[in-house]
């Protein structure tokens, strides 16, 4: 009997704290947004923190909530933009594509090194060592801390300077925020004309260190009919909003440190083919004479 009652005494207690906890639920329930469910599902997942919220969940609380605007994902694009828009019942508009951009052409070849580096593959460590291995105190070490971070293989070391596949980059803001010199910038993905290069210095020490850096010339600023080029502390900069692509601070810049905008050479049409000449007729071969010798006896 004891055995019974026990199992009927936690059966009750079992149903009682049930009941308690079914009350609970609904008094204390949070009231959850279903459109930030939808969108929290419409986003890509990566949690990569671009957006500027902590996650996708942070970023989809935010849009719901009128906080952040429904193209706020990097990763997703205007795919996503529309998905978010047609979930909030408005329009997601034309977002240009913002990528990362390395300012720095100082390649193994182009610069001139302090000291032969043998420490941690990472260019924070580097960096603390009297500012790194390369002359230029402004210049990407090339130890791929950027590269290790990003998760969209979108930036990769080559001949010791980062470069970034723009294709690739979502605008996540990782290698930006880890790179220890500050070289990492944001860009639109449409503006090809970039100065490589964010050194301080004075020409004669940029001259010294790095054969592609800006020396402070000032031509570009001269060349450029838009006022794009921005001279400021000894050192060239572009005005996107203004810049119309033209090439010339490119192609006028002595060390070659703006990359220019590459231009497709008009394809060439094919000449058309010369009339085939109509075959001459042979000349008719006359039969060969044969000669007869006369072997009459005289």
């Amino acid at each position: 009997m004891l055995i019974v009652y026990a199992v009927v005494v936690l059966g009750v207690l079992g149903l009682i704290f049930g009941l308690i906890l079914d009350f609970a639920s609904k008094k204390f329930a949070v009231e959850v947004d279903e459109k930030e469910a939808e969108i929290l599902e419409a986003l890509p997942g990566a949690n990569c923190g671009g957006c500027g919220f902590p996650g996708c969940a942070g970023l989809a609380a935010a849009i719901a909530s009128g906080a952040a605007p429904v193209n706020g994902c990097p990763v997703g694009g205007a795919a996503t933009a529309e998905k978010v828009a047609a979930i909030m019942g408005v329009e997601a508009g034309s977002g240009e594509k913002i990528v990362a951009n390395v300012r720095c052409k100082g390649t193994c070849d182009a610069t001139k090194e302090k000291y032969e580096y043998s420490g941690i593959e990472d260019c924070r460590a580097a960096a603390v060592l009297i500012g790194g291995p390369k002359g230029c105190s402004y210049g990407c070490l090339g130890l791929g801390t950027c590269v290790q971070v990003c998760a969209f293989d979108a930036i990769h070391v080559v001949d010791g300077v980062a470069v970034v596949d723009e294709e690739k980059c979502v605008n996540c803001g990782k290698c930006i925020d880890i790179c220890p010199k500050g070289l990492i910038e944001r860009k639109p993905a449409n503006k090809a004309v970039t100065v490589q290069c964010k050194s301080n210095d004075f020409g004669k020490a940029v001259k010294d260190n790095c054969s592609v850096g800006c020396i402070g010339c000032g031509i570009c600023v001269k060349e450029c009919p838009f006022d794009a080029i921005i001279f400021e502390n000894k050192l060239a900069q572009i005005d996107y909003d203004k810049c119309k692509q033209c090439n010339k601070c490119a192609m006028k810049c002595p060390t070659k440190v703006i990359k220019p905008k590459e231009r497709k050479k008009p394809a060439v049409a094919p000449k058309p083919a010369a009339p085939a000449k109509p075959a001459e007729a042979k000349a008719e071969e006359k039969p060969a004479e044969v000669k007869v010798e006369d072997k009459t006896e005289a």
